[in-house]
C-alpha cells in the first residue's frame, strides 16, 4: 500500500508563482532569474509533499500557466498566427498563446470540466510532433534535486483531443497522438521512469461506443510500444464504460471514489477489480475543503480489499490537489470550531498517510487522530448559524408566484425600451474597472485598521466618482460604479452574508496568475444588511445615464466557494437567491433600473453526466428567478457568462428569464454566434468584443467585422455592445482605450443603421 499524489497546488502557499510571473511579463525580472525562482517553487513543492508521507511524488504537473498548453506546446501544435513569434525564445511564443500578442488573438480560455479552473484550448492546424518533453526534464530535476524517482504526470491522448478544436476528424487526431506520446513515454522509460500518469477525466462523461472502442485501440497500442507503466487516471465522477477500461493493458488505473463513488462502487462490486492492475483509489476529496471522515474512509478502503490486495493498492486524493489551497495553517481568523473542520492539500496529504498508518499499523497508533476529527466534525454541527430556523422557514413557503415575472419578456422589451430610451447597439461594460495599486493599498491599510471606516469609504467615493466621469467622456450609454470596493466577485459578498466565512490564504489558482480565493459557505445564507446599495445609488446621483447594479448569482456564489456538504445545493442556493431578491427591491426602490446578476458559474457546474443534468437546470434557473422576480417589468434584469461552451445551456438560459445575457465572444465567438443562431436565441444578447484578458488593446476594425457579422443574424434593436468581462485586471489607460475604441465602432454601425 502507498501513498500517492495526483498533483499540487502550482502557485505557492503565498502566491510566489503568481508574482513571479506578473514580474517576469512587466519586465522586472530577467529570464535566467526567473527559471531560477520557478524551479525553487517547483522544488519546495515537492520537499513538502515528501515531507507529508507522499511515496509516488507528482512530477511535470507544476506549469507556468497551464497543463494543458504545457502539453499542447511540447506538441507543437501552435496556430500558424503566432509563427512570427518562433525566433523570438519559447517563453514568448508561450505565453503569447495564452496571452495573445500584438493584432494576435489568444488561444481560447475554457473551463476545465465542472470546475472553476481554465485551460487553454489546443487549436489543430497541423499534425502533432514532440519537440519538447517538459516531464521528462522534471523527472530528471527531481531526481537531481532530491534523489527521487517521480511519477510523470500529463493529460491522456483522449482527454487531450476532447479538449481540442480544429482538427477535421477526432478519430484521426487521437491516432495522430500515438506516434509523439509514444516518443514521450520511451524518453520517460529510458530516463528511469517506472511510472506515468495519463489523466483521462474525459472518460467520466457519457461516451458513444465509437469513442470508447477509440480509446480500447488507443492504450493497447500505447502499452505494446511503450515501457513504462501506465496510471490510467480518471476523476470528477465514475467511470462510463467500466470494464472496456479495466481490460485495458495499462499497469494500473485510478479511481475517484468521492465525486459519483456511488457508482464507481457499484461497478466495482458487479465487475470485480483485474489481478493484474494496481488500483489507484481517490478516498479523500480533492476539490472541497471539509476533514475526511477517518472512520468512513477506512470502512471505504478495507471494503476495497475485497478486491485488490495492499500490495496492489495506492491511497490518493480524489483528483488533483490543484483546486484547494495549500495549508489550514495560519488561518487564525476563522472560529476554531470551523479552522479545525477543514483540511486543504497539505492536510489532505496528512489524511492519507494517517490511513495508510491504521491499516497497516492498527488503529491504535492514530486513535488520537481519529477521536479528534470525529469532535471537529461534531463541533462544526454545532456552530452557531449553521441552522438558521428563519432562514429555513423562508425557504420552505416558497411559492410559484416568487418564481415568476409578472410580465413576459417580449412585453417587458418595449417598457423597458420606452422607460430607458437607449440608442440602437448600447454599449456598456461587465461591471470592474482597474484594481489600481493605490486602490489595494488603501483596502490593505483599511483592514489593519489603519484608517477609518468613513475615510475608507471616502475614498472609494472619489473612484466612483472619478470612473462615472471616465465613462460619460469616453460615451458609454450605460454605466457602472466599478466596484472598487470589491477585491473579488464572490468574497465581497460572501464577507457581507452570515452563512459565509473569509479565509486569509486560502488561495486557488484559476488561470496563468489568477488566483481566487473562495469562501467557505459552512452555514444558513440570509441578509443582514444591504449589499451594493450605497456604491450603486450614489453613482447613480452623480450621472442621468442609467447605472447598472453588479451582483453575484446563487449558483455563482455556491460554485466559486467551498459549500457545506450537509444541506442540498438547491436549498442553498434558494437561501442564497432571497438575499439577492431583497437587495434588488431595495436597489430598485433607490432608483436603479438596469440590475445585472452574473452567473458566469451557471455552465461550468453543468454535471457531467447526461442524466444528472435536468434537475441541475431546474433548481438553477429557479434560483436565478427567485433572485430576479420581483421586479417591475420595467426594470432590466441583465446576466453575464463567461468562457464556457454555453450551447448545452442555451434554452435553461431563457428559463431564467433575464431581459438582456452579456457572454464572453472575443475568444470563440464564431462559434458561439453559430450556436445561438442554431438555437433561436430571442433574448438581447451583448457578445464580448474584445478580450480582457489580453495585455494587448483590442483592434477596431476586427471589432466592426465580428459586430457586422452578427448583426447579419440578430435584430440591432436586441443587440448590445460590450467586453468579454469585468477590467479588473486590465491597467487604467489599457481600459480607457479599449473602451474608446469600442464606443467608436458601435457608434458607426448605429449610424449606417439610422440609430
Amino acid at each position: 500500500m502507498l501513498v500517492s499524489n495526483l498533483g499540487y497546488p502550482r502557485i505557492g502557499e503565498k502566491r510566489e508563482l503568481k508574482w513571479l510571473l506578473e514580474a517576469y511579463w512587466e519586465g522586472k525580472l530577467a529570464q535566467e532569474a526567473f527559471w531560477q525562482e520557478v524551479f525553487s517553487l517547483e522544488e519546495n513543492n515537492w520537499r513538502r509533499q515528501l515531507k507529508l508521507g507522499v511515496e509516488l511524488l507528482p512530477v511535470g504537473d507544476f506549469s507556468l500557466y497551464d497543463h494543458v498548453l504545457d502539453l499542447a506546446f511540447a506538441l507543437d501544435l501552435i496556430p500558424q498566427r503566432f509563427e512570427f513569434l518562433r525566433g523570438r525564445g519559447g517563453l514568448e511564443l508561450y505565453f503569447a498563446l495564452a496571452r495573445g500578442a500584438e493584432g494576435v488573438k489568444a488561444c481560447a480560455l475554457k473551463k476545465w470540466f465542472n470546475t472553476n479552473y481554465h485551460y487553454i484550448v489546443p487549436e489543430w492546424e497541423k499534425e502533432p510532433r514532440l519537440v519538447t518533453n517538459p516531464y521528462l526534464e522534471a523527472f530528471q530535476r527531481a531526481r537531481q534535486a532530491l534523489g527521487v524517482n517521480g511519477k510523470p504526470v500529463l493529460v491522456g491522448p483522449f482527454t487531450f483531443v476532447k479538449l481540442s478544436r480544429g482538427y477535421r476528424d477526432w478519430r484521426e487526431a487521437l491516432e495522430s497522438l500515438l506516434p509523439p506520446y509514444v516518443a514521450l513515454l520511451e524518453q520517460l522509460a529510458e530516463a528511469g521512469a517506472e511510472w506515468v500518469q495519463l489523466d483521462e477525466p474525459a472518460l467520466v462523461l457519457d461516451l458513444e461506443r465509437e469513442e470508447v472502442e477509440a480509446v480500447e485501440r488507443t492504450y493497447r497500442q500505447l502499452a505494446e510500444k511503450s515501457r513504462v507503466k501506465i496510471m490510467l487516471q480518471t476523476y470528477f465522477g465514475s467511470l462510463s464504460c467500466y470494464p472496456e477500461v479495466m481490460r485495458l493493458p495499462v499497469a494500473g488505473v485510478g479511481l475517484d471514489l468521492v465525486s459519483d463513488a456511488r457508482h464507481n462502487l457499484a461497478n466495482l462490486e458487479h465487475y470485480g477489480f483485474p489481478k493484474d492492475k494496481v488500483l489507484g483509489a481517490g478516498v479523500v476529496d480533492g476539490r472541497n475543503v471539509w476533514r475526511t471522515d477517518p472512520k468512513r474512509a477506512l470502512e471505504l478502503v478495507r471494503y476495497l480489499s475485497g478486491f485488490v490486495s495492499p500490495d496492489r493498492l495506492w491511497l490518493q486524493p480524489s483528483c488533483s490537489l490543484l483546486h484547494l489551497p495549500v495549508t489550514v495553517a495560519g488561518e487564525e481568523r476563522l472560529p476554531p470550531e470551523l479552522k479545525n473542520a477543514l483540511s486543504f492539500a497539505d492536510e489532505r496529504l496528512q489524511e492519507l498517510r494517517m490511513l495508510k498508518e491504521a491499516l497497516t499499523r492498527g488503529e491504535e497508533t492514530v486513535r488520537a487522530e481519529i477521536e479528534e476529527a470525529s469532535r471537529a466534525r461534531q463541533a462544526l454541527d454545532a456552530m452557531p448559524g449553521r441552522v438558521v430556523p428563519d432562514v429555513r422557514r423562508r425557504v420552505g413557503v416558497l411559492g410559484e408566484e416568487e418564481f415568476t415575472r409578472s410580465v413576459p419578456f417580449e412585453e417587458r422589451q418595449k417598457l423597458q425600451a420606452e422607460k430607458l430610451k437607449l440608442p440602437l447597439l448600447p454599449t456598456t461594460t461587465i461591471g470592474s474597472f482597474p484594481q489600481t495599486s493605490a486602490l489595494r493599498t488603501v483596502r490593505a491599510r483599511f483592514r489593519r485598521g489603519e484608517i477609518s471606516k468613513q475615510e475608507y469609504r471616502d475614498f472609494i467615493r472619489q473612484e466612483i466618482a472619478r470612473w462615472i466621469k471616465i465613462q460619460e467622456e469616453i460615451g458609454l450609454d450605460v454605466l457602472v460604479h466599478g466596484e472598487f470596493e470589491r477585491s473579488d466577485m464572490v468574497e465581497y459578498f460572501a464577507a457581507k452574508l452570515p452563512g459565509f466565512a473569509l479565509t486569509a490564504n486560502g488561495w486557488v489558482q484559476s488561470y496563468g496568475s489568477r488566483c481566487v480565493k473562495p469562501p467557505i459557505l459552512y452555514g444558513d445564507v440570509w441578509r443582514r444588511e444591504s449589499l451594493t446599495v450605497a456604491e450603486t445609488s450614489y453613482a447613480q446621483s452623480l450621472t442621468t445615464r442609467p447605472v447598472k447594479g453588479i451582483l453575484t448569482g446563487p449558483v455563482t456564489m455556491i460554485k466559486w466557494s467551498f459549500v457545506r456538504e450537509d444541506l442540498e445545493e438547491e436549498q442553498i442556493a434558494y437561501q442564497i437567491a432571497l438575499a439577492l431578491r431583497d437587495e434588488i427591491a431595495e436597489l430598485e426602490r433607490e432608483g436603479i433600473g438596469i440590475i445585472q446578476v452574473d452567473e458566469p458559474a451557471f455552465r461550468e457546474a453543468l454535471p457531467l453526466k447526461r442524466r444528472e443534468r435536468p434537475q441541475y437546470l431546474l433548481w438553477a434557473a429557479q434560483a436565478f428567478r427567485l433572485a430576479t422576480s420581483g421586479v417591475k417589468p420595467e426594470t432590466q434584469i441583465h446576466t453575464h457568462m463567461c468562457y464556457a461552451d454555453l450551447e448545452e445551456v442555451l434554452s435553461a438560459l431563457e428559463g431564467m428569464d433575464p431581459d438582456v445575457v452579456s457572454v464572453e465572444a472575443a475568444r470563440g465567438g464564431a462559434e458561439l454566434v453559430k450556436q445561438l443562431e442554431r438555437h433561436g436565441f430571442r433574448r438581447g444578447i451583448g457578445l464580448g468584443v474584445f478580450d480582457v484578458h489580453s495585455p494587448y488593446l483590442p483592434q477596431e476594425e476586427e471589432m466592426e467585422r465580428f459586430l457586422s457579422r452578427v448583426l447579419d443574424l440578430f435584430p440591432p434593436d436586441r443587440l448590445w455592445v460590450n467586453p468579454d468581462c469585468g477590467l479588473k485586471t486590465r491597467k487604467e489607460e489599457e481600459a480607457v482605450e479599449a473602451l474608446r475604441r469600442m464606443v467608436a465602432v458601435a457608434r458607426r454601425l448605429r449610424a449606417k443603421l439610422g440609430g
